[in-house]
């Protein structure tokens, strides 16, 4: 089952007040069948859609209902609601109040049997407060370095060691590793001529070189 059809379904019922089945059938490419099943799904998942018997009835949403056109399974929500907690955190410079939102947003859409979910995930967790991790990653940084380690694309930066001493770095970055709230780079060190493992605050200036 397509997540793009049903979010496509969803939008046609939000657009009027009801639709005959083979019309939904003919906006969406597929079978009367296909479209009861499509139905049910959204039902299983709380979107409150009525369906009219008889050979002129139809699909709508329920009178007075606005549902946003979200879709997400269990497991779904519980993956964003957690990894948008984690964020909240401050592992990255600057999105903590950011991922506040989006959770607080998240939770607003969502059908109500799935906010339970998700609100009984928060009430029950206690978060385990450790010593200070030291400066976050700026995200600026995190998205030039994971485009960098997409297209294999070398990169030129300034590192400050733990000595406090900058050097200028010429790497090929091969992909970036999370350890507690910090955030690493592991790129084979061109000028070095060695693997070497980078912590992202403490890069500055990341550019691409376009080789």
């Amino acid at each position: 089952m397509s997540s793009a059809r049903l979010l496509r379904l969803l939008s046609l019922l939000q657009a009027r007040r009801e639709w005959p089945g083979p019309e939904l059938a003919g906006r969406l490419g597929v079978s009367v069948r296909t479209v009861r099943r499509d139905v049910e799904r959204l039902r299983g998942l709380g979107y409150p859609v009525h369906a009219t018997p008889g050979a002129a009835g139809g699909y709508g949403l329920a009178a007075g209902t606005a549902m946003p056109p979200l879709l997400l399974d269990d497991e779904e929500a519980v993956a964003i609601a957690v990894g948008l907690r984690a964020a909240a955190g401050g592992a990255v410079e600057g999105i903590g109040e950011a991922s506040v939102r989006a959770l607080a947003k998240l939770e607003q859409v969502l059908p109500s049997r799935l906010r339970r979910r998700v609100t009984a995930l928060h009430t029950a967790t206690t978060p385990l407060t450790g010593p200070p991790a030291g400066p976050a990653a700026a995200p600026e940084t995190l998205t030039v370095l994971a485009a960098a380690c997409r297209d294999r694309e070398r990169v030129r930066f300034t590192y400050r060691d733990a000595a406090g001493a900058d050097t200028a770095r010429h790497v090929e970055p091969y992909g970036l590793v999370t350890a507690g709230r910090r955030w690493y780079l592991v790129a084979f060190d061109a000028g070095r001529g060695a693997w070497r493992t980078f912590r992202a605050d403490r890069i500055t200036r990341p550019r691409p070189t376009g080789a």
